[in-house]
């Protein structure tokens, strides 16, 4: 529990062998739900995942369950996954840890704290605000990232928010249930969506300074070929959408326009009809 509220952590993995062990016990103790997503990778991810479960359990925990997609479906589809079942659990608030243990776990407690205090239906990590953030972030990333941010801003309207692609992220049970997780973008370009459809919803979505963590193996499957297109059509279809809401549809999910955090406008979710979650096909292992 935080502050009373009872949180989940859902953590996406992709053939993280290598790292889901001491992701999963770098979560802090005051998370009632971890929810490791495994999106049908080939290697023994899965399998350490659930026995770091079992250990968890023996040890009086049992607040970890392992979720096996059958093949690969996409980051934004094992979030969405993890979504789902954090609302099924009754969560308050759900965060989103990397399985490649490139979040500090150090900072959930300033990303839950807008979110379960009721000052923002959203919070976000900003690694650009973190001092000498921009710094650590290898250069191909630093220069994606911005372009996307910058993008990103137009699409959604959030214009004071920065570092689009961080996906260390806050969300709370009502601006969940308000997308609809199953309505998700399924792969990378997942937080960009996410976004746009967090500002046609009129939620309240700050920016978090959070510290970067790049290792010296840090890699990245990411092929700019391929998904260039793919994120081109998904901004601008969320940019004309916001562009015909906003020329005809001028209230629509404008509950609240007073700032929160960094001069973010203040939008709220509080009015809007509950979007019921497809479950997704996949395997919950104990």
């Amino acid at each position: 529990m935080f502050h009373g509220h009872l949180i989940a952590v859902v953590i996406p993995a992709f053939n993280e062998a290598d790292k889901i062990v001491a992701t999963i016990r770098s979560v802090p103790g005051f998370v009632d739900h971890v929810i490791v997503v495994d999106d049908g990778g080939r290697d023994a991810t899965a399998a350490l995942a659930r026995r770091a479960a079992r250990r968890a359990s023996r040890r009086g925990g049992g607040r970890v369950e392992v979720i096996v997609h059958a093949q690969n479906r996409g980051v934004g589809a094992a979030i969405a996954t993890g979504y789902a079942r954090a609302l099924a659990l009754g969560a308050d608030a759900t965060a989103v840890m990397a399985g490649d243990g490139q979040m500090d776990p150090a900072d959930l407690p300033r990303l839950l704290a807008p979110v379960v205090d009721g000052a923002a239906d959203y919070a976000k990590g900003n690694r650009f605000a973190w001092p000498g953030g921009w710094r650590q972030m290898p250069a191909v990333r630093l220069a994606g990232s911005v372009a996307l941010s910058w993008l990103t801003r137009a699409a959604s309207g959030y214009w004071r928010l920065f570092d689009s692609q961080c996906g260390y992220t806050v969300a709370s049970r009502r601006a969940l249930e308000a997308i609809g997780p199953a309505r998700m973008f399924p792969r990378y370009g997942y937080p960009n969506d996410l976004l746009a459809r967090l500002g046609a919803a009129g939620a309240r979505v700050v920016d978090v300074p959070v510290r970067p963590v790049y290792g010296p193996a840090w890699r990245s499957g990411l092929r700019p070929s391929r998904v260039a297109l793919p994120l081109a059509w998904l901004l601008l279809r969320a940019f004309v959408s916001r562009a015909v809401i906003s020329r005809f549809l001028p209230t629509a999910g404008a509950l609240g326009r007073s700032a929160v955090g960094r001069g973010t406008r203040a939008r709220s979710v509080e009015r809007l009809a509950p979007i019921e979650a497809e479950e997704a096909p996949c395997t919950l292992a104990s």
